[in-house]
């Protein structure tokens, strides 16, 4: 590990910094700036949607158009400002409801300034500030410790190793590492961006996963057309340049052709669904950490649970105090003692808290702070004798069988065990604390959506098993009795079977709970956790997509791709709804963006072999593709679409996209062979071409649009309107010759009638004999 720098002056412990000093230290640059990685500011955001190798090949395409002087032709560029516009504008209000919903989930800590203990947002804090560290946060920049009472903490996100470290008086602590155990002081020496993991770039908080699937599908499309476009659209150049000596001509044809095979709207329609679905969930007080996890939540197929705080309440009540010779008042006075001492505020040591007990009149020794990893914690006196409070299996050596036979049936009863014992050399209950806790209100019914939806729901807790098992009955997840108990298992175990075998897991260990989801995964499951501690972090890190209940603790949410801010985890429907619809849209309208794509690629080609121009221009496009696909499948990504998502993107998209695109190609095709054998004017092809383009669209549209709800059939009505008026009309504007041309109109009333059913042809031909033998994975 990389040494970090030691502090030139030791801050005093009591007193911390005066104010005079933060200032001074606030002058100089030296606080805790926080890189944000979610939220891009707004020039990068203008950035990116402006500056892409598409835009880059519109810009060469519209000053190769301008220099011909046909300014008609640069109409495609509406379509294309259109969509930066709306997609930066998107983007941009989501930026800023994100942000405004993520400064009140910011983290905050307590540090001593001017002898007193504030409460500071971790991006005021200084070089040199005293922050005081408690089990469940995250540490807020490099430093060292100036005072520990049982420091451990996980630098995994640093080193990759799960292992907990102990941390004493003057130990090294590294932001994006977090305390699983005891507390401590901390002297921050490196802030901001000067801390070492700020400078490797990899916080806790840092994305699992760089693309999404829909992306890197989109991206792979993306990849294949850089490498097509530029050299088609060369040799079509030159080929139609070399056959009719006309360089006007020849780039306008050209232009039509590459501007064709971009679906520019396609990756900007994919970044807008995304952000829009982070604007909503925002709305519902949901903060998303990463955008792409929108879309990996709604592949889901598992879903492992933390019990405290996710199915249950969290708000754990002492029902029952069981005592062994001894009193009640003292097994009460040596809890409330330990929780004391080792400053614990879980939900255990609150309820123990409220008792409002008189503690243990004893001097410490030594104190033992908590651990997930133990699941104890105590204190040992100056005699020697350790007093210990924790989970019977762990901390109860040789249980009698009369204490084995009162833990079953606490636990039968729904109920959390705390055993109190003390060992000197020998080892003697005091007593147990019989804790509940009360399930969500509206847990079963959300469970049970879950559920219907195709997901599969796993437990994984450090409770006892018996006690989880009557908490999933109860929650309606499972039967009861289909848990294991994770602390008696042996070390070679074929965790892959095991989570095949069992739903419910208990006293799971921390990274127990990643080692199960990693068996998940490895059976090819994606894997969903939910947890609101520091016992979960190792496990949310796993997963392929993590959701934290804000409030416990800041590792735990800081390693989490969605955090619940109003602590509703009825808001897991919202969630799962909101990236189905948007994969679905998505997913829907892509095959509208790429039948232009794939029709455009094979005329080129086509045309390169025939030697003759390009069909049509790109003036004579533009209407058409806004009105059958820019506009509609804006409108089309916002409709409600909840079904689970089949995993077959490319299946779905070309199942639409190839047949209209082989309709459009035989028909163009036909078009110019009938045109060189009746001597149709140029003007008179390109329209008939354009026009089928259009016709041919609409029978898309309306296939991607089932079910043809009532506003879907105004929206479609609408725009076929603007469609016939446009070919009727825009003789100047776009040079399409006028439909009402008596002498052409059977040939347009012709392709209309033959269009639908030669694509449906194309459909039912390519879905039973092509489709269904391919392997779209």
């Amino acid at each position: 590990m990389v040494k970090i720098k030691r502090p030139e002056k030791y801050t005093d412990l009591d007193s911390g910094l005066t104010q005079k000093q933060v200032n001074s230290q606030v002058q100089k640059g030296l606080i805790n700036v926080q890189v944000k990685k979610l939220s891009r500011p707004i020039p990068r955001i203008l950035a990116d949607n402006l500056f892409t190798l598409f835009n880059l090949l519109n810009l060469v395409i519209a000053i190769l158009i301008f220099w011909t002087g046909s300014y008609r032709n640069l109409f495609f560029l509406g379509p294309v400002i259109a969509n930066i516009i709306i997609g930066s504008y998107q983007e941009i209000r989501a930026k800023i409801t994100v942000d405004k919903i993520s400064l009140v989930s910011s983290a905050n800590f307590d540090v001593t300034r001017d002898s007193q203990v504030k409460n500071v947002d971790i991006s005021d804090l200084v070089e040199d500030d005293i922050v005081l560290i408690k089990r469940g946060d995250t540490i807020p920049a490099d430093g060292i410790v100036r005072y520990s009472n049982g420091l451990q903490t996980n630098e995994s996100s640093i080193t990759g190793e799960a292992d907990t470290i102990s941390k004493t008086k003057d130990d090294e602590v590294f932001s994006g590492s977090f305390a699983i155990a005891g507390q401590a002081k901390i002297q921050l020496t490196q802030v901001g961006h000067e801390s070492f993991v700020s400078k490797l770039s990899s916080a806790v908080g840092k994305e699992k996963r760089s693309v999404s699937v829909l992306m890197k599908i989109i991206n792979n499309i993306i990849k294949i057309l850089t490498y097509t476009i530029i050299p088609i659209g060369l040799m079509l150049f030159f080929r139609s340049y070399l056959k009719n000596g006309n360089i006007a001509k020849s780039i306008l044809g050209t232009s039509a052709s590459v501007i064709g095979m971009i679906p520019e709207g396609l990756v900007l329609l994919t970044a807008v669904a995304l952000a829009t679905g982070a604007y909503n969930l925002s709305k519902r007080q949901i903060l998303v950490r990463s955008l792409n996890a929108i879309e990996t939540l709604a592949r889901v197929d598992t879903l492992c649970l933390d019990k405290t705080g996710t199915i249950t309440t969290g708000k754990l009540t002492v029902k029952k105090i069981l005592t062994y010779q001894t009193s009640k008042e003292k097994v009460l006075a040596i809890a409330q003692k330990i929780v004391d001492v080792t400053k614990e505020t879980n939900a255990t040591a609150q309820a123990v808290l409220a008792l409002k007990s008189k503690p243990l009149e004893k001097e410490i020794k030594e104190v033992i702070p908590f651990s997930s990893e133990t699941k104890y914690s105590g204190f040992v006196d100056t005699n020697g004798v350790r007093y210990l409070m924790g989970a019977p299996e762990f901390i109860i050596k040789e249980p009698t069988n009369e204490t084995k036979e009162t833990l079953e049936k606490a636990a039968q009863k729904g109920f959390r065990i705390i055993a109190i014992l003390k060992e000197k050399p020998q080892q003697e209950i005091l007593g147990m604390l019989l804790i509940s806790d009360e399930v969500r209100e509206n847990a079963p019914s959300t469970f049970e959506y879950l559920k219907n939806q195709g997901i599969d729901l796993k437990i994984i807790s450090g409770d006892n098993p018996v006690t989880v098992a009557n908490v999933a009955k109860q929650a309606g997840i499972a039967s009861g009795h289909d848990y294991i108990d994770m602390n008696q298992l042996g070390d070679e175990v074929d965790y892959r079977d095991l989570v095949k075998k069992y739903k419910i897991f208990g006293r799971v260990r921390p990274s127990q709970k990643a080692t199960l989801i990693q068996a998940m995964q490895d059976n090819g499951l994606t894997v969903g956790m939910t947890g609101d501690g520091v016992n979960d972090v190792l496990a949310m890190r796993q997963s392929d997509c993590s959701v934290a209940i804000a409030g416990e603790s800041d590792a735990a949410e800081a390693s989490a791709d969605f955090v619940l801010l109003n602590r509703n985890f009825d808001s897991m429907i919202f969630m799962l709804n909101e990236g189905r619809r948007v994969i679905n849209n998505v997913e829907r309208v892509a095959s509208l963006f790429l039948i232009k794509t794939i029709y455009s690629v094979v005329l080129s080609i086509l045309f390169i072999i025939l030697g003759t121009g390009y069909p049509f221009q790109p003036s004579q496009l533009t209407p058409i593709n806004a009105l059958t696909v820019g506009i509609p499948t804006f409108l089309l990504a916002l409709e409600p679409n909840y079904t689970p998502p089949a995993g077959r993107f490319m299946r779905n998209v070309m199942e639409i996209a190839l047949p209209a695109a082989i309709c459009n190609i035989l028909f163009i095709v036909a078009i110019s062979i009938l045109g060189n054998h009746f001597n149709f004017s140029y003007e008179t092809t390109s329209t008939l071409s354009v026009f089928t383009i259009g016709i041919i669209g609409y029978y898309a549209l309306i296939s991607i649009s089932n079910p043809l709800y009532n506003r879907k059939k105004i929206m479609i009505g609408i725009s076929f309107t603007l469609f016939i008026v446009t070919f009727i009309f825009s003789e100047k504007a776009f040079g399409l010759q006028s439909i009402l041309n008596l002498n052409y109109t059977y040939l347009y009333i012709a392709i209309f009638l033959i269009a639908w059913p030669l694509f449906m042809f194309m459909r039912e031909v390519l879905g039973r004999r092509v489709f269904s033998k391919i392997n779209w994975k």
